[in-house]
C-alpha cells in the first residue's frame, strides 16, 4: 500500500521486508527519505534508526507505528527519527509529512560553531580555522552532541545512549577512546575538557 501511494505521487520507491534488509538497502543507496515501521521482524525500526544515526547518516526518517503513548513517541524521536506517524493514518497525511521532511532535507546546511571550530551537520565535516578535519561516524556524532550542549557536562552514559544507540557491546571505555581520538584530531588549544568521574564538556 505504501509503495503504491508513493509511486502514484511520482516518487521512486525501494522497499525492504525487514530491518536487516533496510540497513542493506540504505548502504547500497542512501534515499532522500526513509519510512520505517517500528514493529519489523528481526531488527526493529528503532534499532535501524539508531544504527543509521550512529553511522553519521542524516537522511530524514519517518517512523510508522501503532503505539501512540507519549513514551513510545519519545523513544522514536530519541532513536533519531525526524517524525512519528501513528496508525491508522490517511494517505494524505503520510504524503504531507513526507513532503515536509523532504523540504527540510533540502534546506541549507546547518552549521554548529564553538570558538574557532565549525561543524557542518549535513555533511558531517569539521573545520578548525583553515584546517579541515576528517571525522569518523561516531566522532562526528559525539562532536555534534558536544556542540549542541556547549559548556554543559555530557556524561559517558548519555554519550553511549546518543552515539552508540545503547549497543550491548559498547562500554564507557569506547566513549573515552572516541574522545581521545577526537581531541587529537581537533588539536590545540584543547576544546574538550574532562570532568573527573562524570564525563566531558566543550569548554575553552
Amino acid at each position: 500500500m505504501l509503495e503504491r501511494t508513493f509511486a502514484a505521487e511520482g516518487y521512486r520507491v525501494a522497499a525492504a521486508a525487514d530491518g536487516a534488509g533496510a540497513l542493506v538497502a540504505v548502504e547500497r543507496a542512501v534515499p532522500d527519505l526513509l519510512v520505517l515501521d517500528v514493529a519489523m521482524p528481526g531488527i526493529d525500526g528503532l534499532a535501524v534508526c539508531r544504527r543509521l544515526r550512529s553511522r553519521g547518516l542524516g537522511l530524514p526518517i519517518l517512523l510508522l507505528t501503532a503505539r501512540d503513548a507519549v513514551p513510545d513517541r519519545v523513544a522514536g524521536l530519541d532513536a533519531g527519527a525526524d517524525d512519528y506517524l501513528v496508525k491508522p493514518f490517511a494517505a494524505e497525511e503520510l504524503l504531507a509529512r513526507a513532503r515536509a521532511l523532504l523540504r527540510r532535507g533540502s534546506e541549507p546546511d546547518e552549521l554548529l560553531a564553538f570558538d574557532d571550530l565549525i561543524f557542518d551537520v549535513r555533511t558531517r565535516s569539521a573545520r578548525r580555522g583553515e584546517r579541515e578535519i576528517r571525522l569518523g561516524a561516531r566522532e562526528a556524532e559525539l562532536l555534534e552532541l558536544l556542540l549542541r550542549n556547549p559548556r554543559r557536562v555530557i556524561s559517558r552514559t548519555l554519550a553511549l545512549e546518543r552515539v552508540w544507540g545503547g549497543e550491548s557491546a559498547a562500554t564507557t571505555n569506547a566513549v573515552d577512546r572516541c574522545v581521545s581520538y577526537l581531541r587529537r584530531k581537533l588539536g590545540a588549544p584543547p576544546l574538550i575538557q574532562t570532568v573527573r568521574g562524570v564525563g566531558f564538556m566543550l569548554e575553552r
